[in-house]
């Protein structure tokens, strides 16, 4: 299924379907941030408007604590890029 496919499909969706897919949507995104990720890597912690990069001390269930600008951070693993 292409992107286009996908976006004409939820044009036409309720409030209640678009809520239900961004959840599942986020839910995969943090899944595949789990297996995609390992401690020491270089990361970038992206945030609405800015990123910053950092390393992975640790991987938690749900967040990463990431080390940047030289203080630890606990950050989601859905606002977390490969560096």
């Amino acid at each position: 299924m292409k992107i286009v496919d996908i976006k004409n499909a939820m044009i036409e969706m309720s409030q209640s379907e678009l809520s239900q897919i961004i959840n599942i949507a986020q839910q995969i995104k943090s899944i595949s941030a789990q297996v995609t990720f390992n401690v020491g890597d270089s990361v970038w912690v992206v945030q609405k408007t800015k990123r910053t990069s950092g390393i992975i001390e640790k991987m938690n269930s749900k967040k990463a604590v990431v080390s940047m600008r030289g203080s630890k951070y606990n950050v989601p693993f859905t606002m977390l890029e490969a560096a």
